[in-house]
């Protein structure tokens, strides 16, 4: 099966890319659909393909590949099974300074929204650090620590996010909607504003492979295999960190993708980094589409959240999970 993941993931991702733009509050026959995106539909399917949903997809996809190749990314630097931008608090800074950005009134133009995910980065990047820090015992970052610390990190920075929320003469709703995962960016401008960012921290994360193998020997082992420790974790935390930031900017905090995805391609095509981090990355745009869709169709024609179905989806995958940390441990 490993020596077709590639093709597997692509035909999944391809599906996935499907249903996002045929569904929805008016649902688009695939002839209909491939008609408006060749340009040779009716006027109101290419309106709706161009202006609303193709917009939407791309950026619900680049999100999940930024959560999927984060969270692998994560796991392989503290090798813990656990880690993931959402529970290990990188999520909710980034949250805390894209609030901090949008509280300033950025105009809506490209340059504007760049913005939002610099002041993200910030945010989670000190946040990932001091996490790491809090949890660290001797060289090793446990499970139960680095949960712990990244809860208590979490929570700080998430009231931070409501007081600032409550303060500001925006729409509570608007901002409610955005923290719960729901894409309430609208047209090309996030897509491109998002973009560069996610260039640079995924391809870096996409050619981390061979180190993050290393990294699951130890840091002294990996030390004498040739791999700088310290600055390559350095720049694969700042990777990581900046394509969380990005997908937290303009998609909201969107809990579980970089839990679930990576564990699922680990378990399906094997343990190596040099091929977990790119299924990672594609399988996390399939997964975050498909939820997008489920969270369209679920209460329609009310959309909820996106976040809420990843979290319900993601909740109980993150007590299996658990249980099994705990058996090999007590083995």
């Amino acid at each position: 099966m490993s020596r077709y993941s590639n093709v597997i993931i692509l035909i999944a991702l391809v599906v996935a890319l499907a249903l996002s733009l045929a569904i929805g509050s008016v649902s688009l026959p695939l002839s209909e659909l491939l008609k408006a995106l060749t340009g040779h539909g009716n006027e109101l399917a290419d309106s709706i393909v161009w202006k609303i949903r193709l917009p939407r997809t791309v950026l619900i996809a680049l999100t999940g590949m930024a959560l999927g190749g984060s969270g692998a990314t994560y796991q392989g630097l503290f090798r813990n099974p656990l880690a993931d931008p959402y529970l290990i608090g990188v999520a909710s800074g980034a949250g805390l300074g894209a609030v901090v950005a949008m509280s300033l009134h950025w105009p809506y133009s490209l340059w504007g929204m760049m913005a939002v995910p610099v002041a993200a980065f910030g945010g989670a990047l000190l946040t990932v650090t001091v996490v790491y820090m809090l949890a660290r015992v001797g060289k090793t970052a446990p499970p139960t620590t680095l949960i712990l610390a990244g809860v208590a990190i979490s929570s700080f920075a998430t009231s931070l996010t409501s007081f600032l929320m409550l303060r500001s003469e925006g729409e509570l709703h608007r901002a409610m909607s955005w923290l719960m995962g729901g894409s309430i960016q609208l047209g090309w401008i996030p897509v491109l504003a998002i973009l560069p960012y996610l260039m640079i921290g995924l391809t870096i994360l996409a050619l981390s492979g061979h180190a993050l193998n290393l990294f699951q020997f130890g840091d002294e082992q990996a030390q004498q295999l040739g791999l700088n420790v310290v600055y390559v974790r350095k720049v694969l935390l700042a990777a990581a960190s900046l394509t969380t930031a990005a997908a937290v900017s303009f998609s909201g905090i969107i809990g579980f993708i970089g839990l679930i995805v990576p564990h699922m391609m680990r378990l399906w095509f094997g343990e190596d980094y040099r091929r977990l981090v790119t299924l990672s990355i594609l399988g996390g745009a399939s997964a975050l589409l498909v939820s997008d869709v489920l969270a369209r169709i679920v209460l329609s024609p009310q959309e909820i959240p996106v976040g809420i179905v990843t979290a319900l989806a993601g909740a109980p995958f993150f007590l299996w999970i658990l249980r099994r940390v705990k058996s090999q441990e007590a083995g």
